[in-house]
């Protein structure tokens, strides 16, 4: 069986691990958190970045930094993971939903500031499959309106919009380090700070509402505390994990770059034939190979196709179904004007086995697969 998704792993992961407990330093923002927020700082030319027990609480901490109060609106996608909504739920936002782009599956650009009102605080961008949205026009029409952006990058790390990060443009960014995403560390992730105005108070909601932070930097003598917070630290194990592949970013990135090119290359006849859409990037963003999908005709094909690739030991899988359909999206959302590309774009989508190291052979099989269920059709 090809599976999905394999975590990464670069081969001195568990000497870092066992270096972390040895050193008898096993909770967080020892040696290899440190290492890591070092790294991530220089090599996108961040502010500030803290490590974050996962994607999610980095998502909560900017919702919290953001200063949203029941009632505030937050304009965000629909087509995007529940963490993204939830965030902004417990901070007590109401969710206004607008519909994506086709080409990208982003949030499209052009239909924000129709939802905007008086009670919006905040637009969030999410990067689908490490693909930049439109982030100009987004911190323009931002600006214009004086509202925060948070970038929801957790699919993006090492994507670039204009020759910057992701997570960098917007006023926080959050990165996942979850199983499935390039970099991991099991569960964790990470906050971007981008205003140097936040960086304390978000070392303080990070670290229980102390200020431990400046306790273990020598500028106190006492740590105490001092406002609202919550543990969003992780552990020096997983940072270790994480450590490991960061030391081998470029390789792992150009690994998982080598497979996206040669499924594009692969399947391009068969786009050329309009049996399936092919992802498209555009001219202004480097993607960082996150996920390969393709899409189908329709919600009856995508079915069809999942089914015969799984008689063939390939495992495929769909994606989100749209929030604003689901029970809670009903709940604490609306959708701004109409669901043009959301739900039908999302039910045509269907996502490739995608992993560090996957093998040349099994990528190959997996094509072949491909053009086969269509040859037999």
């Amino acid at each position: 069986m090809i599976n999905f998704n394999v975590p990464p792993i670069v081969g001195t992961e568990e000497k870092y691990i066992h270096d972390a407990i040895l050193s008898h330093k096993i909770c967080g923002d020892g040696k290899y958190t440190k290492l890591c927020s070092s790294w991530l700082e220089k090599r996108f030319n961040a502010k500030k970045v803290l490590l974050t027990t996962s994607g999610s609480s980095a998502l909560d901490m900017a919702a919290f930094l953001c200063g949203i109060k029941p009632g505030d609106e937050v304009i965000l996608p629909s087509f995007t993971f529940s963490s993204t909504a939830n965030s902004f739920v417990l901070a007590g936002a109401k969710l206004v939903f607008v519909d994506i782009r086709p080409d990208t599956m982003n949030i499209d650009e052009t239909k924000i500031e129709e939802a905007i009102t008086e009670k919006t605080k905040v637009i969030c961008a999410v990067h689908y499959a490490g693909v930049s949205c439109e982030m100009d026009t987004i911190m323009k029409i931002a600006r214009k309106h004086n509202l925060l952006v948070v970038e929801d990058a957790a699919q993006a790390v090492m994507s670039t919009y204009k020759g910057k990060a992701l997570g960098t443009i917007g006023d926080f960014g959050c990165f996942s380090f979850h199983e499935t995403k390039n970099y991991s560390m099991g569960e964790g992730g990470a906050i971007v700070i981008n205003n140097k105005d936040y960086i304390e108070k978000a070392e303080i909601l990070r670290e229980k509402g102390t200020n431990r932070s400046k306790f273990l930097r020598g500028q106190i003598d006492k740590y105490t505390w001092v406002d609202f917070g919550d543990s969003y630290l992780p552990s020096e194990l997983n940072a270790a994990y994480l450590w490991a592949q960061l030391e081998e970013a470029d390789k792992v990135n150009e690994d998982r770059l080598n497979s996206w090119n040669k499924y594009y290359l692969g399947l391009k006849d068969l786009k050329e034939k309009g049996k399936l859409e092919l992802p498209f990037v555009p001219e202004d963003c480097v993607h960082n190979a996150h996920m390969f999908y393709i899409k189908l005709k329709n919600l009856e094909e995508r079915t069809d196709f999942i089914s015969y690739m799984k008689s063939k030991d390939v495992s495929c899988v769909f994606h989100y179904v749209p929030l604003h359909s689901a029970p809670a999206g009903l709940k604490f959302g609306i959708f701004s004007g109409k669901d043009v590309y959301t739900t039908a774009e999302s039910e045509r989508l269907v996502r490739l086995p995608m992993y560090y190291n996957l093998k040349e052979d099994d990528l190959s099989y997996v094509i072949d697969c491909i053009k086969s269920y269509f040859n037999q059709k």
